[in-house]
């Protein structure tokens, strides 16, 4: 006695159809750079060496801004002034953690003329590591929930 095949139905042979997109679409994603679980990417402003070679002693602090853009964050002192240009090379793991691997600031200074003075490019191994202090200021009262509040108030 000879068995037959059962002829498949429509619906099993649309999922069938379906599972072999699937299929291969999951493959095509397993690309050398598909399976990379970190990224490489630049955060703030990125400093480049055509931009810095233009900016020279005795420049207006308007010549510069048109060059370089609007600094990060400015500094006074007296009657000078900085501007600051920070570039931090970041990688960002495929579950969201982002680790800086460089920072290389950029700094601008300018006279009590808003004339250049001097400029300079710190690294990394320019700067200081700090401990930032986690201890908190104690503060009068107490902390409750919003439940405990509303009962406090009856």
């Amino acid at each position: 006695m000879k068995v037959k095949p059962m002829p498949l139905s429509l619906a099993s042979r649309h999922l069938l159809g379906l599972s072999a997109v699937a299929a291969a679409m999951v493959l095509a994603g397993c690309s050398p750079s598909g399976l990379s679980l970190t990224q490489h990417r630049t955060q703030g402003y990125s400093i480049s060496q055509d931009a810095l070679a233009q900016i020279r002693p005795g420049q207006s602090q308007q010549l510069v801004t048109m060059v370089l853009g609007s600094p990060q964050t400015t500094n006074s002192f007296g009657n000078e002034t900085a501007y600051y240009y920070v570039q931090t090379k970041v990688e960002q793991t495929a579950f969201g953690l982002e680790i800086a691997k460089d920072r290389t600031v950029l700094a601008v200074y300018f006279d009590k003329n808003n004339k250049v003075i001097d400029k300079a490019v710190y690294g990394t191994k320019d700067g200081k590591v700090f401990q930032i202090e986690s201890r908190r200021t104690p503060s009068f009262g107490e902390d409750r929930t919003f439940i405990e509040s509303i009962l406090a108030s009856i």
